[in-house]
């Protein structure tokens, strides 16, 4: 498959101890706000480990989230929130605004952030599984379903989650709707790029590859009108990838709808999609240079590198030089001056987010635990809030280098 997809980076977060003294007032109330620090800190190590497989990732997201219910949920089903809701703050980090943090004190905000986090890990590790060169027919169906389970996460957070938020989500950032809907998008456009890779590689109706194609093209151009007002400092180099993937699709669909035309003996018309798809094809090829001149947050890649992007120019070259033999041999058809107008609809293969929801309650987490928490009593170490001038690190990600970029070319 070899693909190579756009990364930014991970969201990095201020350290939470939890340690509420004095306020937890029983052992079971101690026990539960040390299993939290545990299960958090351990979620955090996933991120980075680059030996984390989506059942380990699954497994302590599961955790940590069904314990930190118990700040959120009311016990009783009771319409009234829980009283532990706002008893520690929360500190993160934006995939594009570097180490300018955001701070609520409002567990809520740490469910969404942390979610979202969840969600950029199944993309991430999708993209290290999809750019092997080996990669195995398990292995291609673990791309298609981590991207389908990370729109998921990201469409629960934002019909769900985000909108129960006390103080209202800043324009630009990551749980502001422009860029989820641009992350759930993207996520369906890449996962179909599994799809067409599968299609083509069991020589599936070109109809139906170029159908694909032009769907997913048109992903990826709703994905870069949704950031087109957002400040190009920050979503510039993510906006180029879009806009290069959209040109790189719309020449797969010219090129598979070329070899349709040219299968009902419209030769004629055929290399007339074949020379669209060319001229979408040097777009993307310019378009790849400026993706690695532009600075801003992402990964740092050289897609004339990846193989996809090689096979696609050659098959390209090979299809219009036979639709222009058998036109000098065989149908001596005009060229028409206008390209054909695509009107494509898959019918088949267009992904749809995997429905997501956040794990039940914890058990240790009873009407008893909640109410060993008295919040008359101020923590005698008030290290439940990090300091106003604390530093938030970031992640460290082998694939991310916010600065530094090499330009690129489709060879």
């Amino acid at each position: 498959m070899t693909h190579w997809f756009h990364r930014n980076p991970l969201k990095a977060t201020a350290p939470v101890s939890f340690n509420y003294y004095g306020v937890a007032t029983t052992p079971a109330a101690t026990k539960v706000c040390n299993d939290l620090r545990l299960s958090r800190a351990r979620l955090l190590e996933l991120f980075t480990d680059s030996s984390c497989n989506p059942e380990m990732m699954k497994n302590a997201a599961d955790l940590y989230f069904s314990l930190l219910q118990g700040f959120i949920l009311s016990l009783d089903d009771s319409s009234q929130e829980c009283k532990l809701r706002y008893i520690q703050n929360f500190k993160w980090t934006d995939t594009l605004q570097g180490q300018v943090p955001s701070a609520q004190q409002d567990a809520v905000f740490e469910l969404v952030s942390m979610g979202f986090n969840v969600a950029l890990w199944y993309t991430k590790y999708a993209s290290r599984l999809a750019g092997k060169e080996d990669i195995t027919e398990d292995e291609a169906k673990d791309v298609h379903r981590s991207l389908k389970i990370a729109a998921g996460i990201f469409k629960h957070l934002k019909e769900s989650h985000i909108p129960r938020l006390i103080t209202p989500v800043e324009k630009g950032r990551d749980l502001e709707a422009r860029l989820i809907d641009s992350y759930i998008i993207q996520c369906q456009a890449e996962a179909q790029e599994v799809t067409i890779a599968r299609a083509i590689e069991l020589k599936h109706n070109p109809g139906l590859i170029a159908a694909l194609a032009y769907e997913t093209a048109n992903f990826y151009q709703k994905a870069d009108q949704t950031l087109s007002s957002l400040d190009p400092t920050y979503a510039g180099k993510w906006r180029k990838y879009l806009n290069l993937k959209n040109c790189f699709y719309m020449a797969y669909a010219y090129c598979y709808h070329g070899q349709t035309l040219l299968a009902s003996d419209k030769c004629g018309e055929a290399i007339r999609s074949l020379q669209e798809s060319e001229k979408f094809f040097a777009k993307a090829e310019a378009l790849c240079k400026e993706y690695g001149e532009t600075k801003g947050p992402g990964t740092t890649a050289k897609p004339s590198g990846h193989l996809f992007f090689r096979k696609l120019g050659s098959l390209i070259k090979n299809t219009l030089e036979k639709c222009q033999r058998e036109n000098g041999f065989i149908y001596f058809q005009k060229v028409p001056a206008e390209a054909p107008q695509l009107e494509l609809k898959a019918n088949y293969g267009l992904v749809e987010p995997v429905p997501f929801e956040f794990p039940a309650l914890n058990t240790h987490w009873t009407p008893e635990t909640v109410a060993a928490f008295d919040l008359t009593k101020r923590p005698k170490d008030d290290t439940a809030k990090p300091k106003p001038d604390e530093e938030v690190k970031p992640l460290k990600e082998p694939d991310i280098k916010p600065q530094r970029d090499s330009g690129c070319q489709i060879s």
